[in-house]
């Protein structure tokens, strides 16, 4: 791959100096013929391109789709490579290529604290008043079962869920590339593509380079710190707990989100992981929270398989975001502007 790498660079370079685009050939790798690229954000198209990626007979594109199709001619891993050897330093969608040389398209944020983190991930409530129903893919599409503690196991698992073109479809960076800091967007759902940063309800990253204590991403660090029913006791256990920089929003306002009596459990200012129930379910991340009490499920995303606690109340990938109602803040409910929003997870 080195070789190729050098050898991919050069021609990149060449042709733009010589102002001629896709008139070459790369590894074979690089060669798709996917015809149509779309993002989702839950079940609604918010990007859409007309491309034949790295065609070179295709003479159809737009000139938006030309340049997301030079990016395709890019060999890289990570947004952070590509920013830093291609200078790329517009957000959008570009091309990066797995260590086993897997390609697929996601989302780069080329801006925010000086760029080049990579979209592997995101979860989001289809629908709260199912428990563990389809959809819930970061807890369980199966019911609430202590017979299936770890639930789908998709937090240590290298599914793909059959759509790299999708920014909510979750791709094979989540488990390919090594990363030190995690950034977290709260976008409203259905948002376009380039509404995702301005409208965010809240974002923030970390600095502390955790995650290279972890193995380098979250599939690793959650192989050591398991998110299934009955793994280990509540608080003494969790996961650990890193502080975060924001970048749109304050502790005050994280904690405004979260329903009156959930404001009591935690300290905002952190992103957290495995944190445990009092009646020991776990919970994957507690975003912009770290946990005091064990009452979790009120403020913490994803999970294992079983939620034991008026069961299948707390069962779905939003756990008990709508404890007391839907959106109405009050007790235990989180706010519904919090309830409505995907939460996407980035490396760099």
């Amino acid at each position: 791959m080195g070789q190729q790498t050098r050898v991919g660079r050069a021609w990149f370079l060449f042709c733009k100096l010589q102002y001629c685009l896709f008139t070459l050939y790369l590894s074979p790798v690089l060669t798709m013929q996917t015809a149509s690229h779309r993002v989702y954000v839950n079940e609604f198209v918010v990007y859409e391109t007309d491309l034949l990626a790295c065609n070179k007979y295709n003479s159809s594109l737009n000139p938006e789709s030309y340049e997301i199709r030079d990016r395709c001619l890019y060999i890289a891993r990570s947004c952070q490579e590509i920013r830093a050897h291609y200078f790329e330093f517009e957000d959008g969608l570009y091309y990066l290529t797995t260590e086993n040389g897997v390609v697929y398209q996601t989302f780069c944020d080329m801006t925010t604290d000086g760029g080049g983190w990579t979209l592997v991930a995101s979860v989001h409530e289809n629908n709260i008043y199912g428990k563990c129903t389809l959809g819930d893919r970061w807890t369980s599409q199966q019911g609430s079962n202590p017979f299936r503690p770890e639930g789908d196991g998709n937090w240590v698992n290298m599914n793909t869920f059959g759509k790299v073109e999708g920014a909510t479809a979750d791709d094979p960076g989540y488990y390919d590339i090594k990363a030190q800091d995690m950034s977290v967007w709260h976008i409203p759902n259905n948002k376009q593509m380039k509404d995702w940063n301005p409208t965010a309800i809240l974002r923030y990253h970390t600095e502390t380079r955790f995650l290279s204590q972890y193995g380098g991403n979250l599939y690793e660090l959650f192989h050591r710190y398991p998110v299934k029913y009955n793994a280990r006791a509540p608080l003494i256990n969790n996961g650990p707990s890193i502080p975060i920089v924001y970048d749109h929003g304050d502790k005050q306002t994280t904690k405004a989100f979260y329903g009156p009596y959930a404001q009591r459990e935690f300290e905002p200012g952190f992103i957290s992981f495995r944190a445990i129930h009092w009646e020991w379910a776990a919970m994957a991340i507690c975003s912009g929270t770290k946990p005091k009490g064990g009452q979790v499920d009120a403020y913490c995303i994803g999970g294992g398989g079983h939620f034991p606690e008026a069961a299948p109340k707390q069962c779905g990938d939003f756990t008990s975001f709508a404890w007391n109602g839907y959106g109405t803040h009050k007790g235990w409910s989180a706010s519904k502007d919090m309830l409505e929003a995907a939460v996407l997870l980035f490396y760099r």
